[in-house]
Parts: C-alpha cells; sequence; structure tokens
C-alpha cells in the first residue's frame, strides 16, 4: 500500500474500503525509516507522512469496530543511513511499542539509485558525497539497534549507542533502550567472607548461631 498516496484521498472511501475488507487483522506497509536525510535518498515521503497514516488507520479501525494492527517494514544499513539515523529508528520503535521480527540489511540491486550510491558513494542527484555502510561492524550495530530488545543484540545496542554519543539511552529510565551491561542487585548486600571462605550472612552460620544461643541459656538454668 502507497499510504502516501491514499492520503491524498480526501474523502478516505479507499481507507475505509481497505479496513473493512482487505485487511485480515495486520496489513503489511514499508515505511523503511524514519530519519529525514535516509527517507530523501530513498526518494520516500517524510516521517510525519507515516505518523498521519498510522493515526488514519487506528481512527478507521475504531470506527469500524475492528481490532486491526499495522506491520511496519523496516531497512538497516541503507546508503545515508549512520548510527545517529539508526538510533532515531530505534526511538521511533519505542515510541510506538514496536519490536520488529525480522530486519532487511540493505542489498545493493542493479539499476537503483541507492546501489549507485552504493558503489560510489555519491548522490547522482546531487553530486554530493554520501555515507555508505559498509563495514561488518556498523551493519551488524544498525541491525542490533532496530531489534534493540533482543537479548542477544544487547552488548552491541550499547557499543552502537556509545559510537554514536548517545549513551544517555542506556540505563533504566523508561527512555532507555537497553539496560547497563553490570547492574548492582536491588536491596542485597553482600555478605563478608569469613576465614574457610563461608559467609557471615549465611543460613547454615546464622543456625550455629542460634544453637550456640540456646546452649548458654541452658547451661545459665
Amino acid at each position: 500500500i502507497r499510504f502516501d498516496y491514499l492520503l491524498a484521498d480526501k474523502k478516505t472511501p479507499f481507507l475505509e474500503e481497505l479496513c473493512a475488507h482487505h485487511v485480515s487483522g495486520q496489513l503489511k506497509i514499508a515505511p523503511e525509516h524514519v530519519s529525514a536525510d535516509v527517507l530523501r535518498i530513498m526518494g520516500k515521503p517524510g516521517r510525519e507522512v507515516y505518523e498521519r497514516f498510522m493515526e488514519a488507520f487506528r481512527v478507521m479501525n475504531t470506527r469500524l469496530g475492528k481490532k486491526q494492527y499495522l506491520v511496519p517494514y523496516f531497512i538497516s544499513s541503507h546508503p545515508g543511513a549512520e548510527l545517529k539515523d539508526a538510533v532515531e529508528l530505534a526511538e521511533f520503535l519505542r515510541d510506538i511499542r514496536f519490536q520488529p521480527e525480522q530486519v532487511q540489511d540493505f542489498v545493493p540491486a542493479p539499476g537503483s539509485p541507492a546501489t549507485c550510491i552504493y558503489w560510489t558513494g555519491i548522490d547522482p542527484m546531487t553530486g554530493e558525497p554520501v555515507h555508505v555502510p559498509k563495514s561488518r561492524e556498523e551493519r551488524k550495530m544498525q541491525r542490533a539497534l532496530l531489534q534493540y530488545r533482543e537479548p542477544k543484540n544487547r552488548e552491541t545496542v550499547i557499543r552502537a549507542l556509545e559510537a554514536a554519543g548517545r549513551s544517555d539511552l542506556v540505563g533504566e529510565g523508561a527512555l532507555c533502550l537497553v539496560r547497563p551491561q553490570h547492574r548492582p542487585e536491588r536491596g542485597r548486600l553482600s555478605a563478608p567472607i569469613l576465614p574457610g571462605g563461608k559467609k557471615t550472612g549465611s543460613r547454615s552460620q546464622k543456625r550455629r548461631t542460634d544453637l550456640g544461643k540456646k546452649d548458654r541459656r541452658k547451661d545459665q538454668r
């Protein structure tokens, strides 16, 4: 669905027809990114257009009494996408509470402007240099940011956020993407270690202490 064309239909009969008869619970759609710089190179409409469609889709389904959802498709490591752009996309996914199960890494295809940029590092429309993520590490970091909730991606996401200068997104806050690597356990303090490697706060030590107190009380009697 070209949601930008759909929004140009001011009377919304197509959206109503689509939601009423042609969506079976989920509608797949391809905004592909949200960064203005990346979308410009893609030749796609801006982020605000997709956000308007999300709202129009929600309102229409509410009016029709249907529970239907959008499943957006995103691309990582597209020419023009820097780490800051991948972080912006990760924050967008956090805000809409969507966790993509699958992410497509950019693959150059013959005849497309994006492929021209991939191989030359130059935007053929402007002649300006464009950043192209080609290293294995950067592509891995951009992909991990889109799936930042996956436990296996945690270390990579932290490296990516540090490289992008966004360490503020590592922490316990509601807006943070991941938690720190090493967190102190809440409400627990380590017990002192006795000679022999035993902890003073262990159950066996406490039991022996209690038994010793009982024996002393018996002797006093």
